[in-house]
């Protein structure tokens, strides 16, 4: 019974072309059947039905109330703790002069220690909610390189530690693609090991650590297939 009222889903997971962009250990599965796939493998697919309606999105006057909603959120956490304020993009600018904000969102020429970049917001499309937000340097000056990296992101305070990091870095990673970004850097402080984590779960191989201001960052290079 587990089975036959599992098939279905198997076959739509499956078809979808998803699962490997979530979970890269769905590559190195080492059943021969679509039968002892599925006994193995059924948690994860459960797992990745519950993130197939995220989609990143680039800023637009369609979703202003979405993402006015999570940056006031996500300021006014920032205010009271001693938070990390990444993606910087999202920030940089007032939301409430919306016209002004999606003008500025972007880096589209080099300058003043800046690289040309993109900002995505990640809808769920369920619940028509942003969860998080994403920004993707499309190369590496010195400073990038060494302490930053290609991609800075973050999942908004309420929607914390429900997963949603490790999709939207899936998703991230099929936008640097599209830029012709293979090889993608990414950094996060040793202290926050969610992020470590995330990268790991997404084929993050880390290379080495270096110190900034007192802080230990560690730099993960994802090599895309």
């Amino acid at each position: 019974q587990y089975r036959e009222s599992s098939s279905l889903f198997f076959c739509t997971i499956k078809s979808s072309e998803k699962l490997e962009l979530f979970f890269p250990i769905y590559k190195n599965r080492k059943s021969e059947s679509q039968e002892e796939d599925l006994v193995q493998f059924f948690p994860v697919w459960e797992e990745a039905f519950r993130f197939m309606n995220l989609k990143l999105v680039k800023g637009s006057m369609e979703y202003k109330t979405q993402i006015a909603g999570m940056v006031e959120e996500w300021t006014a956490y920032n205010d009271s703790h001693d938070a990390n304020t990444s993606p910087w993009s999202i920030f940089k600018n007032d939301v409430h002069d919306f016209d002004a904000y999606l003008e500025h969102l972007e880096v589209t020429e080099p300058g003043d220690g800046l690289v040309p970049d993109s900002t995505y917001f990640c809808l769920d499309r369920d619940r028509d909610r942003m969860v998080g937000a994403v920004n993707i340097r499309h190369s590496l000056n010195d400073y990038l390189l060494a302490y930053g990296g290609h991609i800075g992101d973050g999942i908004r305070p309420s929607e914390r530690r429900k997963g949603y990091g490790t999709a939207m870095m899936g998703l991230a990673l099929e936008e640097c693609r599209k830029l012709g970004i293979e090889k993608i850097l990414v950094v996060c402080s040793r202290d926050n090991v969610g992020s470590a984590k995330t990268i790991m779960k997404n084929g993050g191989i880390l290379e080495n650590e270096v110190e900034t201001d007192g802080s230990v960052m560690q730099r993960y290079w994802i090599t895309l297939s």
